[in-house]
């Protein structure tokens, strides 16, 4: 195992130095971009750090046992619908008009309180595209016998299917809110026409969620040619043939696609219903 870890990448301190330079460079590149999002990339890193981590100590745990495995998908799955919940709706606290110590207390109160609230309503309907179509999918593969019932092929399989499932729903809900706001005009256009607010809004939604597909279709069009997969690289590296490690990477492609797709659909369709939407909260 150490000589194939050595064919991908030397670990020691000169690792680590370079992660710190890479780390540096992305926060002062972003900074001078005027991005603000300098300090996010180093709290990025710091908590991928520290994930990933724990990652490596939890997997060794739960691997080998099934029950175990399919608990810490759920958790994964979780996790990934929280944070494309909070790409997607950007809630605002505003103060009321109030005054007094006990009224902006009762205020803040209220208000924190509506955002909990706010949040985990939108988290459990981000799990729908984010993490239904991956377990359903995952759940078929192992029933058809495709993919084997252990841990070993659920986690890893489950993850980057939750992955891309989370990008996708993060940037088609955001591309759909914010195309939105920019052409309301045409919304009220089209329902001055007989349009449904919902035929309305998915006029503008679905091309609009539509961009959030393009990263996994480059993907599946430029591999091989473009780019080297690592999983691919992995498997070779790890004794695979070189057949292996190809029939792999197109059905880790193709999966991605399948839950891609749907979470694009199904997130244009929550916000032409107002399901997801970007609140504001007052007192």
């Amino acid at each position: 195992m150490s000589e194939v870890n050595d064919a991908i990448i030397h670990i020691g301190p000169r690792l680590a130095v370079a992660l710190v330079l890479l780390t540096a460079l992305a926060a002062f590149v972003n900074h001078l971009s005027g991005s603000r999002l300098a300090a996010a990339t180093v709290r990025a890193v710091a908590r991928a750090i520290v994930q990933l981590g724990v990652l490596a100590l939890v997997v060794t745990i739960v691997i080998d046992v099934l029950w175990a495995s399919i608990l810490f998908v759920l958790v994964m799955a979780a996790i990934a619908s929280s944070t494309s919940a909070g790409r997607v709706t950007e809630a605002h606290a505003a103060t009321g008009s109030a005054t007094g110590p006990g009224a902006a207390a009762g205020n803040a109160t209220r208000t924190a309180t509506a955002v909990r609230r706010e949040a985990m309503r939108t988290t459990i309907l981000c799990a729908i595209p984010v993490g239904l179509p991956t377990l359903v999918i995952v759940a078929l593969l192992v029933a058809t016998g495709v993919l084997p019932m252990t841990g070993l092929a659920i986690i890893p399989t489950a993850g980057i299917m939750f992955g891309a499932a989370m990008n996708t729903t993060s940037l088609a809900g955001k591309h759909c809110l914010d195309s939105l706001a920019e052409r309301f005009g045409e919304v009220e256009a089209a329902m001055s026409l007989g349009f449904l607010v919902r035929e309305a809004r998915l006029e503008i939604c679905r091309p609009a969620a539509a961009t959030a597909l393009i990263p996994a279709l480059d993907q599946t069009r430029s591999v091989g040619l473009v780019t080297i997969p690592g999983s691919f690289v992995g498997m070779v590296l790890g004794g695979a043939s070189p057949a292996a490690a190809a029939a792999m990477q197109l059905f880790v492609l193709i999966a991605l696609l399948a839950v891609s797709a749907i979470a694009a659909a199904l997130t244009a369709e929550f916000v032409a219903r107002g399901l997801l939407a970007r609140s504001v909260v007052g007192g």
